[in-house]
């Protein structure tokens, strides 16, 4: 009973660590996007 109930609490950690990656990844993406948005818009270029 005590290791499933660690492979799941073990499983769930997983699950959280890979959600705030992907988060933090989907923030990075948008922010990348403002920046070009700001640079062109201020006749600079995006890379």
């Amino acid at each position: 009973m005590a290791q499933k109930l660690a492979a799941v609490v073990i499983a769930g950690a997983c699950l959280v660590i890979a959600a705030c990656n992907t988060v933090r990844g989907a923030a990075q993406d948008v922010q990348s996007v403002a920046n070009c948005t700001e640079n062109t818009m201020n006749r600079g270029t995006c890379k």
